[in-house]
């Protein structure tokens, strides 16, 4: 066929060839390959026809790794000669590009030899591609040109032609489009190549001002892109001639534009403007472009700032706080003029709509400072106005206004992070705004955002905070008063405990409000208002923040958690004797309500504990409840034993404290050993299905789900949950208790179906079983719901829960099927 006189034939021939070449290049020799490629190089001036083929056999040797010497510059000079690319179909062209990345790839020296005429070649090859599946890979090949110094020579500007024209992209993929290649894939290739070198600059820049002042949002967008781009590489020799217009046109779409993302993108090539020209005065002994280039955006914005109507105000704000924030050098430049002039709007204008926004606008300043963390004292324009900035601040914070107020806090939090910045005085001065603000400010959203300020500032300031703030607060708290209203009490104390909770976070401030939380409680549970419960629960809210607060921090977690839970565990029992010996004294802290606030404070005060330390306590907590020991408890004379699993009916209220056992024990990591464990399962499985308070018996259920999901697998696990299931299945067929057994039969089920244990599917078929039963069938089926939600307290990850990846997915599978049959089955 390679001899045959008709091009058709011979094509096919080649095709062969190819084909077969495309399969076991790697296997060629030297010689071989040698001949091949004279043999290929001389097909390239054969007819039309047989040209695609010649090219497949040259892409599969262009991929041989024994090509002599001077062969990839032979066929690559052959190729630019000898075809005419564009004028080949779309995957031929392809193939070209593949052979000159494969030799980039591989013979990269061997191609710079030919110096600028590679680059000439490549340009012609490129020139007119209208494909985007080549546009892909032609624009990685310039960029490779560029990245890896291939002579350029006089052909700066043709290769900058031939790829920039096709900017700004605007390719939509057909709907079907097969080979998923996205308009910004090629905007992304684009602007690797546009923006891969200083030498585009002078034909570039233009091209981007042109671009900015279209009509066409993605077209504005796309230039903003690509000049911040570039400024990561260019220098003030590239941008100099062109910054008077860049600078207009920034300026022009922010004061005038519609669009926030445009706005959003201005501001972004604004800030890379000024940080390339930041660089560049380190290295450069020319003149400094970057003071005149912040003089002129000065002298454009500056004056908007003190017009009457605030019209241009935001603008002006935007543009000189994304220039003042690429360099420590343009923020004091910045600063230095405005600052001062921000400072003397503030007093002129009476207004708090007016003031406010000021504010807002120094606030803006006062956070770019943050980038820079301390404060310098030789050249800080922010020093020198430490007492005007500080008095405008403390001026908003009393200001009637709660919008003012707000945005006033915002800034003190700000100068607070400045290390060096406030005075000692100065701090004392923020302590008492913050206390006044969160305790006696109407408005409840000032009030919340002072206790989020004082818990920022706190671990900046732990002594000032400990010391100031802790103290009045609890003056606060331990104040009776008799003049105000009832309801005006409540929320007072309520705001006290929120506050305590909100600045304890730092160790040394939770060593002094814990105390205080606790000394409140017992406080309340001695008193027998009315309302207590809800007193009760809001301290326990204040503890639970707290102890989130301690997670982190191993030594402040320890303290919690030894302080609170032996007191927590005090309180409760002496109710529940009390409540045993002699009831209604007790009464507000066995509440439902109660018990269910106090469960998350020994979880949250628990989860987070080493196992050495967590040992340590089970070793306390577990015999409490079990042997009634109390002697690890803080004022432990009882008037009477503590049997919480003992039968008999005075001891209903000593049952509910199963509760609290459980948010420890079920919140413990799962390496620490439980003492007596099987005895403890045992009791709580008897309670569960014994008792009849439901509050007592589904956490007594909750439980012990929550110990056999953590239990290791093995002879003992099946054993306990053998019990299970014996106790279980009698009292789900007949008797008074059948809804404790269906409770104990959800919790156990979820928590083997957590852990993917075999027995679950054997479960959760008894429960599909009682779908159809008069009495506990709705019971069963809103059961479903309790299975594959996540529950707050036992079972979830964060208590160390054994949840396998994807549980959720793997019942569904099992059960649907069974759940639709039984629907279509049923009477």
């Amino acid at each position: 066929c390679l001899e045959n006189t008709d091009p058709r034939m011979r094509g096919r021939g080649i095709q062969l060839l190819s084909q077969v070449l495309l399969q076991c290049y790697s296997q060629l020799q030297e010689k071989e390959v040698l001949h091949l490629v004279l043999f290929y190089e001389s097909r390239l001036q054969d007819h039309h026809l047989v040209i695609p083929s010649v090219l497949q056999g040259l892409r599969a040797l262009s991929m041989c790794e024994v090509l002599a010497p001077g062969l990839a510059v032979s066929v690559l000079k052959a190729i630019f000669q000898e075809v005419h690319v564009q004028s080949l179909l779309q995957l031929d062209r392809h193939t070209v590009y593949s052979i000159i990345t494969n030799f980039m790839g591989t013979r990269e020296e061997e191609l710079k030899g030919l110096g600028a005429d590679f680059t000439f070649g490549f340009i012609q090859v490129m020139d007119g591609e209208k494909d985007p599946r080549n546009l892909l890979v032609a624009f990685q090949i310039v960029r490779d040109l560029i990245a890896k110094n291939y002579a350029l020579g006089p052909f700066v500007e043709e290769l900058f032609e031939v790829t920039s024209c096709y900017f700004p992209i605007d390719f939509t993929p057909p709907p079907n489009d097969p080979h998923g290649i996205q308009r910004e894939d090629l905007i992304l290739s684009l602007r690797a190549v546009l923006a891969s070198t200083p030498q585009f600059a002078e034909f570039l820049l233009p091209l981007l001002i042109e671009k900015m002042d279209s009509d066409l949002q993605s077209a504005k967008l796309d230039s903003l892109q690509t000049l911040t781009a570039c400024c990561a590489i260019y220098g003030q020799k590239e941008l100099q001639e062109f910054l008077p217009s860049l600078w207009s046109s920034l300026r022009r779409e922010v004061f005038q534009t519609a669009s926030e993302k445009v706005e959003a993108e201005c501001l972004a090539a604004l800030h890379a403007l000024s940080a390339c020209l930041s660089r560049s005065v380190l290295s450069s002994d020319t003149e400094d472009l970057l003071d005149s280039f912040l003089s002129s955006i000065l002298q454009d914005c500056r004056h908007h700032l003190c017009e009457p109507d605030m019209k241009l105000v935001w603008p002006s704000a935007k543009l000189l706080q994304a220039a003042a924030g690429a360099s420590l050098r343009a923020y004091h430049r910045v600063t230095h003029s405005v600052l001062p002039l921000l400072l003397e709007q503030y007093t002129k204008h009476p207004q708090s709509s007016q003031r406010r926004t000021i504010l807002e606008m120094l606030l803006g300043f006062l956070e770019l400072q943050q980038k820079w963390g301390h404060v310098e004292e030789d050249e800080s324009t922010l020093l020198s106005l430490r007492a005007p900035v500080c008095s405008v601040v403390f001026s908003a914070l009393t200001d009637p206004s709660v919008q003012l107020q707000l945005v006033g806090i915002r800034a003190l939090t700000v100068l607070g992070s400045l290390q060096g910045f406030l005075s000692p005085s100065d701090l004392e001065l923020v302590v008492d705004h913050l206390v006044r603000l969160t305790l006696h400010e109407e408005d409840s959203q000032s009030s919340e955002a002072a206790m989020e300020a004082a818990g920022s500032l706190a671990p900046t300031y732990p002594e000032v905070f400990s010391g100031r703030m802790v103290p009045r607060l609890e003056e606060e708290l331990q104040a009776e008063r008799e003049e105000e209203s009832f309801r005006d009490h409540c929320s007072l104390r309520q705001r006290c405990l929120q506050a305590l909770a909100a600045v304890s976070t730092h160790t040394s401030i939770v060593r002094e409000t814990v105390p205080v939380l606790l000394q409140h409680l017992r406080k309340v549970q001695k008193g027998s208002e009315a309302g207590s419960a809800q007193d009760l629960v809001s301290v326990c809210q204040s503890l639970h923040r707290v102890a989130l607060q301690c997670q982190q921090d191993a030594e402040g977690c320890w303290y919690y958690h030894q302080t609170v839970v032996p007191c927590l565990l005090a309180m409760a029992v002496q109710a529940a004797m009390q409540e045993s010996t002699q009831p209604l004294l007790g009464k507000a802290l066995l509440e439902e309500e109660v018990l269910a606030a106090m469960i998350p404070v020994i979880s949250a005060a628990t989860t987070h504990l080493s196992p050495e330390l967590a040992a340590q306590s089970v070793s306390h907590v577990v015999p409490l409840f079990l042997d009634g020991e109390v002697s690890f408890l803080p004022q432990n004379s009882f008037p009477c034993s503590f049997q919480p699993f003992e039968d008999g009916e005075c001891l209903e209220a000593q049952r509910r404290l199963v509760a609290l056992l459980m948010a420890f024990v079920c919140s413990l990591p799962r390496n620490v050993a439980i003492p007596q464990q099987e005895r403890l399962l045992r009791e709580l499985l008897a309670l569960s299905c014994s008792c009849n308070c439901p509050f007592t018996a589904t956490t007594a259920a909750k439980c012990f789900a929550g110990l056999v999901n953590k239990h290791p697998a093995g002879q003992q696990l099946d054993e306990i949950l053998q019990l299970a299931v014996n106790r279980m299945e009698p009292g789900l067929t007949e008797g008074p208790r059948r809804t404790q057994a269906l409770t104990l039969l959800l919790w156990v089920t979820k928590a083997l179906v957590l852990r993917y244990h075999p027995l679950s599917s054997h479960l959760t078929d008894k429960l599909l079983g009682l779908l159809s039963d008069a009495e506990l069938g709705p019971a069963a089926a809103d059961g479903f719901s309790l299975l594959m939600a996540e529950s707050p307290d036992v079972l979830h990850k964060g208590c160390h829960a054994d949840v396998r990846i994807m549980f959720r997915q793997r019942f569904f599978t099992d059960n649907v099927p069974k759940l639709v049959q039984g629907f279509h089955g049923a009477g």
